[in-house]
């Protein structure tokens, strides 16, 4: 009896083991998708991911750098910030079409090549006009790679789907993943740097993008097959035109407002809540953990069931879900551990949202764009969407400095997705 027993544990344990490997294997888990990638694109997702450790160990640290390290005035370092983020997000359209008329690999040596003097330069900085300086090149940077590498995985995705290894979501969720991790990763590395100086962190930063640059000097392919350069004009013009992809932008950048208030109304509230911001980095570590663990089943259970327009709508559904849950919290004036919930569940739904429509945007964008330059079309779409934020953003942060009832701000914020639902061209399946 005993040995019959131990008989049919074995085979049980057997049949789990072999149950294990088929779900690891199974198509749409991590393992099978990245399995099936091409090296094209296994190098493009890892680019990412080497970008954003590079990027995230030094810039969110830049700010206390300038007004304690420095001595700017307040003015001072919200104008360097603006400058970096416009001459990154703002400029993404000119390398997005750089890399449509010169290809994906020149632009991207030339973007670390750039990179790595800005972060050298902002190490020594310490004049403004110099700061300046370095911060612009390092913004510039990230407009010719950014575009470049984006598009082309964009554009690998739509083959690797046509050749029937799954819904093209699928890649464009493993970019995010690898830049939330790199987005997670980076300050960690940057706050074990700052132990020695601000100097230090830069210098490593441009070291990341040393490697990054050699390899991609050595990986990256002269032509990529099926790639052609595009040297005509008006593509700007007409990308204008297309009242289905400025839709989209639109949208995009309601969800990239909804997203930036991580940084502006969250903190607020957190402070509000717990008397100070401490939490902040333990919600941001929430988000960062659920994008890596939870993106590709999301993407998966939404390609299953829902078209690109209706897992964008969806998305930003869940990100008004989210502004609308602090705002019936917010009368009640709950502090503490109690306080933080709403926050928390804001976090949870913005970023659930966020894993819907990141992907389902990008994934869209080859539909609506014209032939040969999609580089283009990826990078307009953020740079509209950025000068859209730009200005959503000091609109949100006058509403935030207002004596309305503290639930009214976040209500606003919960009408900006909501609203961007109807907004949404009407054919969105790929």
């Amino acid at each position: 009896m005993t040995e019959a027993r131990q008989e049919a544990q074995s085979e049980a344990r057997s049949e789990e083991r072999v149950r294990g490997l088929a779900r690891l294997r199974a198509p749409g888990s991590l393992h099978h998708t990245w399995r099936a990638l091409s090296p094209l694109l296994r190098l493009l997702i890892l680019t990412q991911l080497a970008f954003n450790i590079g990027f995230f160990a030094v810039l969110p640290f830049l700010a206390e750098h300038l007004g304690t390290g420095i001595g700017m005035a307040g003015w001072l370092v919200g104008l360097v910030l603006g400058l970096r983020t416009f001459s990154q997000q703002g400029l993404f359209v000119v390398g997005g079409a750089l890399a449509d008329r010169y290809g994906v690999r020149p632009v991207v040596l030339t973007g670390c090549v750039l990179r790595i003097a800005g972060f050298a330069w902002l190490g020594y900085a310490e004049r403004p006009w110099t700061v300046i300086g370095a911060v612009l090149l390092i913004g510039f940077a990230a407009a010719l790679f950014s575009p470049a590498v984006e598009s082309e995985v964009a554009r690998q995705a739509v083959a690797w789907e046509e050749a029937g290894h799954g819904p093209r979501t699928r890649v464009l969720a493993l970019l995010t993943v690898a830049g939330q991790a790199g987005a997670f990763l980076g300050p960690l590395l940057g706050s074990l740097l700052l132990a020695v100086d601000f100097r230090t962190a830069c210098l490593t930063g441009a070291g990341v993008f040393v490697l990054v640059l050699a390899g991609h000097a050595r990986l990256l392919p002269q032509h990529i097959p099926g790639r052609t350069k595009t040297r005509g004009r008006g593509g700007v013009r007409n990308a204008l035109r297309n009242g289905r992809f400025l839709a989209l932008c639109v949208a995009y950048g309601a969800y990239l407002l909804a997203y930036n208030q991580l940084y502006l109304a969250l903190p607020e509230e957190v402070a509000r809540a717990a008397g100070s911001q401490a939490p902040l980095a333990w919600l941001f570590a929430l988000s960062s953990l659920l994008v890596v663990t939870a993106q590709l089943p999301v993407t998966r259970w939404a390609a299953a069931r829902l078209d690109l327009r209706r897992s964008m709508a969806a998305g930003l559904l869940l990100i008004a879900a989210g502004f609308a849950a602090v705002a019936l919290a917010r009368p009640a004036g709950w502090t503490g551990l109690p306080g933080l919930l709403p926050a928390a569940g804001f976090v949870v739904l913005l970023t659930l949202g966020q894993m819907l429509v990141a992907p389902a945007a990008r994934a869209w964008v080859p539909d609506l764009a014209e032939d040969g330059r999609l580089g283009l079309y990826t990078g307009a779409m953020s740079s509209v969407s950025g000068l859209l934020v730009l200005a959503g953003s000091s609109a949100t942060g006058s509403l935030l400095q207002t004596s309305l009832p503290p639930a009214v701000p976040w209500l606003a914020l919960a009408a900006v997705p909501a609203a961007a639902v109807l907004l949404l061209p009407r054919r969105g399946s790929a």
